[in-house]
């Protein structure tokens, strides 16, 4: 974001010493282009600055909840399977053909 803002101070100074004024449509124009990029910089910081205190809100509230449903569900060690204390299933090369029961092909 700061490169956003280095922009614009840029761009100040570059009409500052370009020496536009008031005084002409152009320069009045280019003036307030630079006046509302600056502003659109500043409120684009705002809503980042606000996204990431968002995230980390939302964070804590999701921790929390998960707290909360641990208290009231509890936590079954049996919900939770390991496959790896299971037997290989990759042993079983058998096949099943139910066939197509629409044609009743095979």
């Amino acid at each position: 974001m700061d490169y956003l803002m280095q922009k614009v101070s840029y761009l100040k100074g570059l009409a500052e010493g370009l020496g536009i004024e008031e005084d002409s449509k152009e320069g009045k124009l280019l003036l307030h282009i630079v006046d509302t990029l600056e502003e659109f910089a500043d409120v684009l910081d705002e809503v980042i600055d606000n996204q990431v205190d968002l995230e980390e809100y939302v964070t804590f509230i999701d921790e929390d909840l998960a707290d909360v449903e641990d208290e009231l569900y509890g936590t079954d060690e049996d919900d939770d399977y390991d496959f790896d204390d299971y037997e290989d299933y990759d042993d079983y090369d058998e096949c099943v053909d139910l066939g197509c029961s629409c044609c009743e092909e095979e």
